[in-house]
């Protein structure tokens, strides 16, 4: 196997060789409804004009992004897992439109976060309550005006919320917004003159992950959602934060040379190299060490948590939710390497796609929104 070098030390392209030395103590189940999910998503996608062409479908489906929800939610249902499936791929196609020279333009970021922003309204969501197969035709909820990306965005939003608590739309709104703020912190931090501190770029990325949106998916596969002052509470608040950090510490080891390929920095490898000025395999080294101690610390909460609820008189039917919900922390945990590990998007294919400027052929929708700057 070859090795990129990137200002000295090498970096083996083989995303197996860089995360060897992460360990995710949780089995990666795959969801047996995957192809058909795969299927459905690939159609979606093309009839909401976020893939046009022979040639785009088959470079988004070789990433096999739908392989990933599987293991993020191994028992759900067909249709739970197709939309899980069609929010995946809106998530990474949306993350690759900052590639280019958009990802250091905070003003136009500020300005498709907004857009898509206004789309997400919570009083006055249909409920679509005994059809539930009515909020899949790619045109649900669509205006005349929408571009693909926002209209793929409202479709999703109204589809996910349709018959949800309030609550917890308004969970789901939050988070989806901070996810797509945070796109403009990111873009602050690679036009600054010095790299940021590790705990100012965990404070960006913890949100740009995208890892809080999918356990709100978790609670919408499972059918609850758990009580605000539950979901609130500082074990679970501690949980998900392991989570996301076990997520993002993965993410950049394992995508480490793509995104180097891109010219994108925010990475917390690439972080923690600039601030302690050691070598590449050592800060990988160190971000391994991190992500192992985090699920060290997320096995204890867990074993203690059922027996503190019970002491606390929760009722049994929380205390089963809040179970799954924790299950499904350890699915995104152990779901994210196996499939990193797996797809063409960290591989030698993956790091060709991007390197030398080139965007991906999704990559210019956000010029509906915000026109190209030349």
């Amino acid at each position: 196997m070859s090795d990129e070098t990137v200002s000295g030390p090498a970096i083996p392209l083989d995303p197996a060789r860089r995360a060897g030395a992460v360990r995710i103590p949780f089995p990666a189940r795959l969801n047996r409804h995957a192809e058909r999910a795969r299927q459905h998503t690939l159609q979606w996608a093309q009839g909401m004009g976020l893939l046009t062409g022979d040639s785009a479908t088959a470079e988004y489906d070789a990433l096999r992004l739908e392989r990933l929800m599987a293991y993020f939610y191994p028992d759900a249902t067909a249709s739970g897992l197709e939309l899980a499936a069609d929010f995946n791929a809106w998530f990474f196609i949306f993350d690759d439109q900052f590639d280019g020279g958009l990802g250091t333009r905070p003003e136009e970021i500020r300005r498709v976060v907004d857009t898509l922003v206004d789309t997400m309204t919570v009083e006055g969501t249909p409920l679509v309550e005994g059809a539930p197969s009515a909020t899949d035709v790619p045109g649900f909820g669509a205006e005349e005006s929408d571009t693909p990306l926002v209209r793929a965005f409202r479709n999703i939003w109204l589809r996910s919320t349709a018959s949800a608590p309030n609550s917890w739309r308004l969970r789901f709104r939050a988070h989806w917004r901070a996810y797509l703020a945070a796109h403009e912190g990111e873009a602050h931090q690679r036009n600054a003159e010095r790299p940021p501190s590790f705990q100012q770029f965990l404070d960006v990325r913890r949100e740009s992950i995208g890892v809080r949106p999918c356990l709100d998916f978790t609670e919408r596969c499972g059918g609850y959602a758990l009580p605000d002052e539950m979901h609130r509470s500082p074990v679970l608040a501690e949980m998900r934060e392991i989570t996301g950090d076990v997520v993002i510490f993965v993410n950049d080891i394992i995508s480490l040379v793509k995104e180097l390929a891109a010219g994108d920095v925010t990475n917390s490898v690439v972080v923690h190299r600039a601030q302690q000025g050691c070598t590449i395999e050592e800060s990988v080294a160190h971000i391994s060490a991190l992500a192992n101690s985090r699920t060290a610390r997320f096995t204890r909460l867990a074993a203690t948590l059922p027996g503190t609820l019970a002491r606390s008189g929760v009722p049994r039917e929380t205390r089963e939710h809040v179970s799954h919900y924790v299950d499904g922390m350890r699915h995104l945990m152990a779901g994210n390497l196996a499939w990193s590990l797996a797809t063409s998007r960290y591989d030698e294919a993956g790091i060709a796609a991007v390197s030398g400027g080139r965007p991906r052929p999704w990559g210019h929708l956000t010029q509906d929104i915000v026109p190209a700057q030349h």
